[in-house]
This record gives C-alpha cells, sequence and structure tokens, in this order.
C-alpha cells in the first residue's frame, strides 16, 4: 500500500472513530444537560444540521491534528498533546463563554480521554511512520 494512502486511511479511520464518540458522548449520553443549560441562559441549543456538518468536519480536522503530531512524538505525547489542544482548551473557551455545563465534565473528562488515546493509538499503529 502506498505510504499516501495508508495515510489517508489512518486518518479516516481515526476521524470515524472520533466522530463515533462525540456523537456518542454529546448528542445520546449528554444532550439534556446542554439542552438545559443552554435553556437556563434563556438560548436554544444549537442542534441544525449545519451545526452537526461543523462538528463533524471539527471531528476530521482533530484526527488530522492527532495524525500530524503523531509524527512528531510518542504515543502518551501525542494523546495528551492532542487532548489538551483539542479538550481543555476548548472547555477553557466555552467556559469562559458561559455556554458550558459544567456537570458534563464528569462524563465527558474521562469520555474525552478515551476518545483521544483511541484516535492516537490508530493514528501510530496504522500507519507507524
Amino acid at each position: 500500500m502506498k505510504p499516501q494512502t495508508r495515510s489517508i486511511i489512518t486518518v479516516v479511520i481515526a476521524g470515524i472513530w472520533i466522530n463515533a464518540s462525540e456523537f456518542f458522548r454529546n448528542q445520546v449520553l449528554l444532550n439534556a444537560e446542554w439542552v438545559e443549560h443552554f435553556e437556563s441562559l434563556g438560548m436554544t441549543f444549537p442542534s441544525a444540521p449545519i451545526n452537526a456538518a461543523v462538528w463533524v468536519v471539527w471531528g476530521f480536522v482533530y484526527a488530522v491534528s492527532i495524525y500530524v503530531i503523531s509524527r512528531k512524538f510518542r504515543l502518551i505525547d501525542t494523546f495528551l498533546l492532542s487532548w489538551v489542544l483539542a479538550f481543555l482548551m476548548m472547555w477553557l473557551v466555552t467556559w469562559n463563554l458561559n455556554v458550558l455545563p459544567l456537570s458534563i465534565l464528569a462524563f465527558a473528562v474521562p469520555l474525552s480521554l478515551l476518545e483521544s488515546f483511541v484516535a492516537s493509538y490508530i493514528c501510530v499503529r496504522l500507519d507507524p511512520t
């Protein structure tokens, strides 16, 4: 298999994993908390198809980022660096904007760590160059 093909397949698989994980966490497990929090702010939780499409793009951009980071760092470093850059920073921003329901973090933190680790593992294992 050509190296470019392997890289693309690796990113696609990692992206699918990330998007499935995001969907499960935010639409299945935590949707009620998101909706309730936004309602408490007098807002409507953004759940239009365009919002879902943007999150899918985010998931694949995150997969590409993890893949690029994995070219320079070991698995543990890739995992931790990618988690901090994607999740910790996103939560800091959303908390600062007052749109982060802090109650979700008990579930979101461990599940996002798992999501980031598995995606990092996929990138390192499927394309170990």
